[in-house]
């Protein structure tokens, strides 16, 4: 998709920074710090003198002129929906409530408001959990979609048509690409970084990075994502199951070790195991493998082919391909970026 280039004369790229009791204060004020930034910070640190600012964020709510979000924090937005102009971009970076949580009649203003404004030509663009309020507007149906890997099962599963790519960290979606969604945590870093390319232009969205220090997710967020997703289940067998091997997923032949503790015939019993945990189980015990490899990977110095062994396999190869695969780093790779995390924030705890 092309860039949206403006000289210094153009109108301000008006974004709206939703805000709603369910939000945390650091996402609404970090998106807008980062849009008040552009054009006008690079000036400042190369040459002493502000350069002209191209983007005019603003806070917007159902309600006003106060309201309580997140961790206890009261802001002010800056207008309420219903005295607010249509934006050229809205921005959503997250919903924070627990994933199975219903949305119904919890957003029907701001649903009713995003609605209005993308078929009036606005761009929205969410971060983070933010997504789900585009699938509850109708929004996302048959198209691609992301958001936090916490739920993206949520999303996939409660809202039926939506081609939920987990993997990635950022996805463009919609009618002329105006519904955009990155995945969790600070990815909203490279959904705003995205935003400044598209409407002011590329140069200055590499100078916000620069000076935010900011490094684009191109790995995707699989890496960052817990693997093992727990289910609590009402079928008794299937959680007896589901406790034992967790504590005995190194077993040789696993599945046929569950299925004799269960009693219960093979072809019944994989039924019922899937339909309790919405995964077969030998995903489920690949699942409980690759979470304590990436652990063994972080704390240990072990070989690659110790810790296969440990955890269950006797071919290093299918062990390494199958973590590339669900993971999105090699072992090598993964044991890199989050070993060495692990190894700093230690001496850290070690040192304080």
């Amino acid at each position: 998709m092309g860039t949206i280039n403006r000289i210094q004369s153009s109108p301000l790229i008006d974004v709206a920074v939703l805000a709603f009791p369910q939000r945390t204060a650091s996402t609404i004020y970090g998106m807008y710090d980062m849009f008040k930034s552009a054009g006008r910070d690079w000036g400042l640190i190369a040459d002493g003198v502000p350069g002209p600012e191209l983007m005019r964020p603003r806070v917007v709510a159902t309600h006003g002129p106060t309201m309580d979000i997140g961790n206890d924090v009261r802001i002010a937005p800056d207008c309420q929906l219903r005295d607010c102009e249509r934006p050229d971009v809205i921005c959503i970076p997250e919903v924070l409530i627990p994933p199975g949580t219903p949305l119904a009649g919890l957003f029907d203003e701001e649903i009713a408001w995003l609605v209005s404004c993308y078929r009036a030509g606005t761009t929205i663009a969410t971060a983070c959990s933010g997504a789900l309020l585009l699938a509850e507007a109708g929004l996302l149906e048959g198209q691609e979609a992301t958001t936090h890997w916490a739920y993206c099962d949520v999303l996939a599963q409660r809202y039926a048509g939506i081609d939920v790519q987990a993997q990635r960290a950022l996805v463009v979606s919609g009618e002329g690409g105006r519904l955009l969604m990155a995945g969790g945590g600070t990815s909203w870093l490279d959904l705003a970084i995205f935003l400044i390319a598209r409407f002011a232009n590329v140069e200055e969205a590499m100078r916000v990075a620069r000076i935010n220090l900011i490094d684009w997710h191109s790995i995707g967020q699989q890496p960052y994502a817990c693997l093992a997703r727990t289910r609590q289940v009402e079928d008794a067998v299937i959680a007896d199951c589901q406790t034992w091997i967790a504590l005995n997923y190194e077993t040789p032949a696993p599945v046929a070790a569950m299925v004799a503790r269960s009693g219960v015939p093979e072809r019944s019993f994989k039924r019922r195991f899937e339909q309790a945990t919405g995964m077969s189980p030998l995903e489920y015990v690949h699942t409980l493998r690759l979470e304590e490899a990436k652990q063994m990977l972080e704390a240990s110095a072990l070989a690659v082919e110790a810790i296969a062994n440990e955890i269950g396999y006797e071919d290093a190869g299918f062990f390494s391909r199958l973590f590339k695969r669900q993971v999105g780093l090699t072992p090598a790779q993964y044991r890199k970026r989050f070993g060495s995390l692990r190894g700093v924030l230690q001496m850290s705890a070690v040192s304080s």
